[in-house]
């Protein structure tokens, strides 16, 4: 992994512009003890970086979180749900590891590999509104998929 601090020109040119529009979404599912999302995305680079958002929503207001510093990314799978899980479950592993949170994505996919960036900064109490952390990523239910639409995903975390 690559770690870069975004400069402070960067940052400046970055706001002069829109942001880019996703036609991606995804949304909350309850489910006793654990919590889950369905990502959706044009694309399936789209609804990877659309699962991650959803994964980060449970732990934190993601409008809080700026891109202050990035993260390269690479992992492998053998199947779409394995890619997902391995990417997800590497992202836990910088959050706990260096108390980062990420709000924005950059994903590429060549068959079963994962090239991102991960843009956000450390957690702080202070400013972050905080909800509670994502112990894993779970199998139960677990669902990846190429829809009418685009991309679709479910995934179920342990809380």
């Amino acid at each position: 992994m690559r770690s870069r601090r975004i400069s402070d020109s960067k940052r400046r040119e970055a706001s002069e512009y829109a942001p880019l529009r996703e036609s991606g979404s995804f949304e909350v599912l309850e489910h006793t003890a654990d919590a889950g999302i369905v990502a959706t995305g044009a694309t399936v680079e789209e609804v990877f970086g659309q699962a991650a958002k959803g994964m980060y929503s449970l732990m934190v207001d993601l409008r809080g979180v700026r891109e202050i510093e990035s993260r390269d990314i690479q992992v492998e799978g053998k199947d779409l749900a394995g890619l997902l899980t391995a990417w997800l479950v590497e992202l836990l592993l910088l959050t706990d590891t260096e108390d980062l949170l990420f709000s924005r994505f950059d994903v590429k996919i060549d068959g079963g590999r994962l090239q991102a960036e991960a843009f956000g900064e450390p957690a702080d109490a202070s400013r972050h509104e905080l909800r509670g952390m994502v112990k894993g990523v779970t199998r139960h239910l677990l669902d990846v998929g190429q829809t009418a639409e685009g991309y679709r995903a479910r995934v179920l975390f342990d809380m």
